[in-house]
């Protein structure tokens, strides 16, 4: 039973940000950062990496008659 809590304590605090390790300081929360920064975290944004970037498609063949004129 108490490998059950100790694996439920292990998966909130990767998948929860306030539980999550802090970047600049591994050794904090995300939560006891906050509160040594005396700053209320009252919501957050999850973004993946490239996502938001749009990517212009131009024909290759178009791009090289560029270059040559």
């Amino acid at each position: 039973e108490k490998m059950i809590v100790g694996r439920m304590k292990k998966f909130l605090s990767e998948v929860t940000l306030l539980g999550q390790s802090f970047v600049i300081n591994p050794d904090l929360t995300v939560a006891a950062a906050a509160v040594e920064a005396g700053v209320e975290i009252t919501g957050f944004v999850r973004l993946e990496v490239g996502e938001g970037i749009e990517k212009k498609v131009e024909d290759f063949a178009a791009e090289v008659a560029k270059m040559n004129s």
